[in-house]
C-alpha cells in the first residue's frame, strides 16, 4: 500500500510539473494559449523544435514534447487531436526516475494510483490518461 501512495504522489507531482511548464511556456511565448501550441509553432518553424526557455529545455517530437527542468526532472507529454495533454505509465515512470530523489514504482502501482485519482484523471484510451478539465 505504501508504494501505491508513493505512486499517487508521483502522479500528482507530474500533473503539478505539467501545470508549471504550461505557465512558464505561456509566459515566455505570449502566442501560446495552451501547451500543445508548442508543437504547432515548431512545425510551422516559428520556434525551434528544441530550445531552452526559462528553467526548461524542450524538444518537440511526434505528437508531443519533452520538457526537462534545470534540475533534470523530465516531463514527456503527448497531445491529443483536441490539444489536451495525454500521458501513459511509461511517461509517469520516466518522470519518477528523473526526480532529484528518484522514485521507481511499478506499472501496477502507477495504474492503481491513476485509478484512485479519478475523476481528476480520465483514461482517454487504454493506458493513456489526461487531466480532467
Amino acid at each position: 500500500m505504501e508504494q501505491v501512495g508513493a505512486a499517487r504522489d508521483l502522479v500528482l507531482g507530474y500533473v503539478r510539473a505539467l501545470n508549471a511548464i504550461d505557465e512558464a511556456m505561456r509566459a515566455a511565448i505570449p502566442s501560446i494559449e495552451r501547451l500543445a501550441d508548442v508543437v504547432g509553432l515548431a512545425r510551422s518553424r516559428r520556434i525551434s523544435r528544441s530550445d531552452h526557455i526559462g528553467t526548461y529545455s524542450y524538444k518537440v517530437h511526434g505528437a508531443g514534447c519533452r520538457f526537462v527542468s534545470d534540475n533534470g526532472t523530465d516531463v514527456d507529454v503527448d497531445f491529443a487531436a483536441d490539444g489536451s495533454e495525454v500521458f501513459d505509465l511509461w511517461r509517469l515512470r520516466w518522470f519518477g526516475l528523473s526526480l532529484p530523489e528518484p522514485l521507481d514504482v511499478t506499472d501496477q502501482d502507477l495504474r492503481s494510483a491513476v485509478q484512485s485519482l479519478q475523476p481528476l484523471l480520465n483514461e482517454v484510451r487504454p493506458g493513456w490518461f489526461s487531466v480532467a478539465n
